[in-house]
């Protein structure tokens, strides 16, 4: 069985698609994991500065084993890595690679890998293609990385270029993301869902309002969140409460001016279903743009196992369910969405069973598949 050499997002934290995937192949799977190397170089901003300071206090240690809630469950190596960021630099590409090289050797020398795949979720990782004696590499691409917000847009395409150029394998979330791609081995595999936590009926959290039909959204609170489409909508539904649980990164001062409108601090994952559960509406008032038309959010498919109406701007992804949810019309204001999706609680279980063979489970065993093709 292949051992797994993973480029991803900092471990930890709410998981992303990687961490889904890659934590349900540790069964079956050893796995190296290297936290973020980045995809912008630093600017001279307090959350910059803080996150470079968090970087090196990782670096002091070499690697650990991830610390898990259920001890019993497989954990990565992980790995912090010792690089300089900025990539766009041929030299610091070339420090970087001998950096990293060195500590995953050491890892798997220590640990007697063998067999390996490389993964890799970063374009910035593309150095390492090659690099490792692997088997196989794959490139997993989630995002739009060419309109995704907070990403040096002019380092990062001429980088996942070459990536594709050199991988065995591309998986993408999505038709958009696919025809980014030339390489011939391109495969498409959807988000999934951890539908046992999200279908399973949970207690109503004490920090919800109490009073009024609520419309909620978790998630990063972003520029890619339509605000003043939000503070309309709040104020054309006075006896509607706005619920917003996630970390603010933009400016939401028309949405807090508004008695309706409650901003929760982020919860971990495993506690959204209590709260998504106890809406009257789930919200994806996202903005259109290249970064939402290549999408494909994990909360859709998280907010259709937990069975609530959702209310939903139109973008490729929700066209696929466009028979259970309420997808903005044009010019339709978005009050009138939340209203019509209210009207459709009792088709809860159509929604939930919609999403039910589309578990992280499922995925990882079609990716299994891929995995083993490539390393037989």
């Amino acid at each position: 069985m292949a051992d797994l050499i993973v480029f991803g997002e900092d471990w930890g934290g709410l998981p992303s698609s990687t961490q889904h995937l890659i934590g349900h192949l540790m069964k079956n799977h050893r796995v190296i994991w290297i936290n973020s190397i980045g995809m912008r170089s630093p600017r001279p901003s307090w959350h910059d500065i803080k996150r470079v300071f968090q970087k090196l206090s990782g670096m002091l240690s070499f690697s650990r084993r991830a610390q898990l809630d259920n001890a019993t469950e497989p954990s990565p190596f992980i790995i912090n890595p010792k690089v300089l960021p900025f990539h766009q630099c041929k030299m610091v590409r070339q420090i970087n690679k001998r950096l990293l090289l060195k500590d995953i050797n050491t890892v798997i020398a220590r640990h007697g890998f063998d067999n390996t795949i490389l993964w890799l979720s970063l374009p910035t990782a593309v150095d390492m293609v090659g690099s490792l004696n692997e088997q196989a590499s794959i490139y997993y691409c989630g995002d739009d990385f060419a309109g995704l917000d907070g990403v040096d847009h002019a380092m990062v395409t001429p980088l996942e270029q070459e990536l594709a150029k050199k991988v065995d394998l591309i998986l993408v979330v999505s038709k958009t993301l696919a025809q980014k791609f030339t390489n011939p081995n391109t495969i498409i595999l959807p988000h999934g869902v951890d539908y046992p936590l999200f279908s399973t009926p949970a207690g109503r959290p004490d920090d919800l309002p109490d009073q009024g039909p609520i419309a909620g959204f978790y998630g990063s609170i972003s520029p890619w969140l339509d605000i003043e489409l939000l503070a309309r909508s709040a104020i054309a539904l006075p006896s509607w409460q706005f619920v917003f649980i996630g970390a603010i990164k933009t400016d939401v001062s028309s949405l807090l001016a508004l008695p309706n409108v409650h901003f929760l601090e982020p919860k971990p994952h495993h506690q959204l279903p209590s709260y998504v559960q106890h809406w009257n509406v789930a919200m994806l008032p996202f903005r259109s743009n290249k970064q939402i038309e290549a999408c494909n959010p994990l909360k859709l498919r998280e907010y259709l196992a937990s069975g609530t109406p959702i209310a939903t701007t139109s973008f490729p992804a929700v066209r696929e369910y466009a028979n259970i949810l309420a997808i903005q019309a044009p010019r339709e204001p978005f009050s009138r969405v939340i209203l019509r999706a209210d009207t459709q609680q009792n088709a809860k279980a159509q929604r939930q069973e919609t999403v039910a063979v589309e578990s992280w489970q499922h995925r990882a065993a079609q990716l299994e598949a891929l995995i083993n093709h490539l390393s037989s």
